[in-house]
């Protein structure tokens, strides 16, 4: 990605040129990996020839980037991956697009993803099943499995994903990219379909560090329409790294060999944080409780696909029971029964508590030491279609979920057997990030 936004910058290859390098390789490739749910060839051919003329250029001049499509971008569909919002077009940009935009990037399109972020394969999604660039009969992981696929198969130079318990990092991993959850509040999400709000992060995929860190700089920032953001921090570094052994628990061998090699110079100290147990159960319940609560809003009378004709009751369960798939009616339901007046106090608030202990155990861990290191995922991507059951796909976000409980920074570094994830305090991105780039290098 560096060499392409250093010939864009110095004159060397033109915004058009490097466009259609990028068609090219979606004319050849995309039929067979399917990133994309929509893409806007002629407008991005537009916005590339008005950029050939511009003489002062945008940081992100000339870049072909992608967009989950469950980020807002006006004139571009946004359907979630669902069909109740098959058809619906946002009639603004969210922040993170604006931003773009400003600097001069180029929006190619809207990338496939689980149903409303339902999923760890992006084999939920309504329309289609995204494959693996690095092996077609292999997921690419999820929720934001067609944004990492259309960076590896070099459909554009950048993407941007959303990350509530892994959606970012997982990807990532199972597509040997780089991909990168910023702490919670460092970029704003006004536009984003939100899944569960106190979890939920925009986030960036790149073949590079440098990638990340130079879209990671436009979008990051205060935003008064997404009250959560926050402006960085600036931290001492300390140079202390630990390995946390709960994340090598059930790891498979393989991943767990490549990651001691690729950190074993870094004179990693080995800690324990036994709340992490919990972290996954937790992380769920919340989500349940959180989804549920945000998808009130479609009922096919204020948002999403019309339902039969009929009184309330009948109008708005048409649309919810036609136009949500199974794994999305899975959590609205729990979520509606963890947070019912029976059951809240024995559920939602006993998770509540849990959450403020996990988070505070890796708070104190990381007062004491600058990153947590350990594997991204617990195993490699598996074949399509081989986890049927739910929990199979739940099991997988073992080793992501503490990071999005905690609001904390990681990335996730492609190795030869899966991927090294990176942790850092919440705030110290900017840190993180220069510690990934030392790492790639």
């Amino acid at each position: 990605m560096k060499e392409t936004h250093e010939k864009l910058q110095k004159g060397i290859l033109k915004p058009s040129e490097n466009l259609e390098l990028k068609i090219k390789k979606i004319e050849e490739n995309e039929g067979k990996i399917h990133a994309f749910i929509n893409i806007y060839l002629e407008e991005a051919r537009k916005r590339a020839e008005e950029l050939d003329k511009k003489e002062k250029k945008g940081k992100l001049y000339g870049l072909v980037i992608a967009v989950k499509d469950n980020i807002a971008v006006k004139g571009m569909k946004m359907t979630c991956a669902s069909k109740m919002l098959e058809n619906y077009l946002p009639p603004y940009n969210a922040s993170v697009i604006e931003k773009i935009i400003e600097e001069d990037g180029i929006i190619i399109g809207k990338t496939n993803m689980d149903e409303f972020a339902c999923g760890s394969d992006t084999t939920h999604s309504a329309f289609q099943t995204t494959r693996n660039p690095t092996d077609l009969n292999k997921v690419p992981g999820g929720s934001s499995g067609g944004s990492a696929a259309a960076v590896k198969a070099g459909f554009c130079d950048l993407a941007l994903g959303s990350d509530t318990g892994g959606s970012i990092r997982c990807p990532a991993s199972f597509c040997k990219t780089f991909g990168f959850k910023p702490s919670y509040g460092s970029i704003s999400r006004y536009g984003l379909a939100d899944m569960a709000m106190s979890l939920d992060q925009i986030g960036v995929f790149s073949e590079d560090v440098y990638g990340i860190q130079l879209l990671f700089n436009i979008i990051k920032g205060d935003d008064a329409r997404d009250a959560v953001t926050t402006t960085q921090k600036q931290s001492t570094t300390k140079n202390k790294v630990a390995i946390v052994k709960e994340f090598f628990e059930n790891c498979d061998k393989k991943i767990e060999e490549s990651v001691r090699e690729k950190i074993k110079k870094l004179n990693a100290e080995e800690i324990s944080i036994p709340s992490l147990k919990y972290a996954l159960p937790t992380y769920y319940l919340l989500v349940y409780s959180e989804f549920a609560s945000t998808m009130q809003k479609y009922d096919g009378l204020k948002y999403g696909s019309k339902g039969k004709p009929g009184d309330l009751t009948e109008t708005v369960s048409s649309a919810r029971s036609e136009n949500f798939g199974l794994e999305v009616k899975r959590r609205i339901l729990l979520g509606t029964y963890i947070t019912s007046k029976d059951y809240r106090e024995a559920w939602y608030v006993t998770t509540l508590k849990a959450r403020s202990a996990i988070k505070s155990e890796i708070e104190e861990k990381l007062k004491e030491y600058d990153y947590l290191l350990g594997p991204t995922m617990p195993m490699e991507a598996w074949n399509i279609g081989e986890k049927g059951e739910p929990t199979q796909m739940y099991a997988a976000d073992i080793l992501t979920v503490p990071i999005n409980i905690a609001g904390l920074s990681a990335i996730s570094i492609p190795l030869k057997n899966g991927g090294l994830q990176v942790i850092a305090s919440q705030g110290d991105d900017d840190k993180l990030l220069k510690f990934a780039e030392g790492l790639e290098k």
